[in-house]
């Protein structure tokens, strides 16, 4: 659980030691901004033990809300105003078939839980392929667009964290989801829960490593402050799947994700070029990635229990 000071529903999450490893030698690596949406600054700590990052002074779980509640945070508003969100549309769009390949090359297994479902695209897509789909949603407009628009019945999250799901599953999936889950362990410890001796978990998320990440700096979109809770690379993300009894035992690369982000971070600089600029740096952070694959804008990390 999140292991804070004096939490209350209105207060920020201050830590003195490192979510992940609980070593005391943390220190400021970064200040940014809410860029999208509150326009607030905030701080960014590194570990010096195991250099996992993480936002210092995040809004509790009960006071993130607000955060989350414009038409510009797309996977749960489904806005296709602007230019920026038409492309995210048209990515998402492109990539559901790339992950159901993905997964059905790495399973038999016809039992899916995807967590952070959203408005619930990937599960119908899931369904209509003929996976047994489940879905875990915090956000209560999105489980109800789900069941409106596919018939799907989605969960909150104490379903999943309280082991109220039976059934185990062959796949877990978290596309961009982890770095949103304060509770990061206790996920982890649902899932293994949850999985099957022989199933899969395929988690996305940022890896602040990647070649845009660097580029950009503070005006990097995938650090999202402070709805990411947490900023991960290759290592990090090996180590919390460990401490939780996982081991990765490969990762893919998201290739239109470069592209997105460094459009969107270019706008963060109020680029009058946006488009232009975006794509090059873009397109080098994906051939940086085709180089050295630990510097993927958005891995795939696939995981299996130990």
């Amino acid at each position: 659980m999140v292991k804070t000071e004096k939490l209350t529903s209105t207060d920020t999450i201050h830590y003195t030691t490192c979510p992940l490893c609980s070593a005391k030698d943390i220190a400021l690596t970064l200040a940014t901004e809410d860029y999208s949406i509150s326009k607030e600054d905030f701080e960014i700590y590194a570990c010096g033990n195991c250099n996992f990052h993480f936002t210092q002074n995040a809004p509790a779980p009960m006071a993130i809300a607000p955060y989350y509640k414009s038409d510009v945070y797309i996977s749960h508003s489904d806005t296709k105003e602007g230019l920026v969100n038409r492309l995210y549309h048209t990515a998402r769009d492109l990539m559901l078939k790339k992950k159901r390949r993905l997964i059905q090359k790495l399973t038999s297994g016809k039992r899916l839980l995807d967590i952070g479902s959203g408005t619930g695209y990937f599960l119908n897509h899931m369904q209509q392929n003929g996976f047994s789909v489940s879905g875990v949603e915090i956000d209560g407009d999105a489980r109800a667009a789900t069941l409106k628009n596919f018939n799907i019945k989605v969960n909150p999250p104490p379903t999943l964290l309280d082991g109220q799901l039976s059934e185990k599953v062959d796949v877990i999936t978290l596309w961009h989801v982890l770095e949103h889950l304060h509770d990061m362990d206790g996920y982890m410890q649902s899932m293994h829960r949850q999985l099957s001796d022989d199933g899969v978990v395929l988690i996305a998320v940022p890896n602040h490593t990647s070649y845009d990440a660097q580029h950009y700096g503070k005006h990097w979109a995938a650090y999202d402050v402070p709805r990411h809770l947490w900023h991960f690379s290759p290592k990090t993300v090996a180590r919390l799947a460990d401490k939780n009894g996982f081991t990765v035992v490969g990762h893919k690369r998201l290739p239109l994700d470069p592209f997105y982000n460094s459009l969107l971070s270019e706008q963060y600089q109020s680029s009058k070029l946006s488009l232009i600029f975006g794509g090059i740096i873009g397109l080098i952070s994906l051939l940086v990635s085709y180089v050295n694959p630990s510097r993927s804008t958005s891995p795939i990390y696939i995981l299996k229990k130990k």
